[in-house]
């Protein structure tokens, strides 16, 4: 069984690869439906600026900023369970395998997300997005956390 220092060390890539294929798709998401690029990152900052943060559209230090740090950071804390829960599937270096175990992950995390957090800890850009918006979230989060899994094992 992998360690939680080598799960924690195997878990940067992914985790930072989680947090921005997941952003830039917020951003795309976000200026189709939103007309903001920022709208769905700022909603993010809710956790410490309260349901008003939710509704700001410019791009600030305050909400962007922290938005994303929430964000970047709940993502290395999902790739950190990931790789520790995995290790022995991604070790496998299949990319099919590695691919399936990154959507079960995605889907893991989003199910936590929606059904078992309070809504003051929720990711927030669902106040600004539709369903559909947020699947492609979630399948961008597992297509990061694949992509630094499979990254990670390539020479080793």
């Amino acid at each position: 069984m992998d360690t939680w220092s080598t799960a924690l060390k195997h878990s940067v890539l992914p985790g930072a690869l989680a947090s921005l294929a997941s952003t830039l798709v917020l951003a795309a998401c976000g200026k189709r439906e939103a007309g903001s690029m920022f709208a769905g990152v700022n909603a993010v900052s809710h956790w410490l600026w309260g349901d008003k943060a939710t509704r700001v559209d410019k791009p600030t230090l305050k909400h962007t900023l922290v938005g994303y740090l929430i964000h970047h950071g709940a993502s290395m804390f999902w790739a950190a369970l990931f790789e520790k829960s995995c290790c022995k599937t991604l070790d496998k270096k299949e990319a099919a395998t590695t691919a399936t175990v990154a959507a079960a992950a995605s889907a893991v995390a989003c199910f936590t997300d929606y059904q078992l957090t309070p809504h003051r800890l929720r990711p927030g850009f669902e106040e600004r997005l539709s369903h559909t918006s947020l699947l492609m979230v979630y399948l961008a989060f597992g297509a990061g956390l694949a992509a630094g899994a499979y990254l990670n094992r390539r020479d080793s």
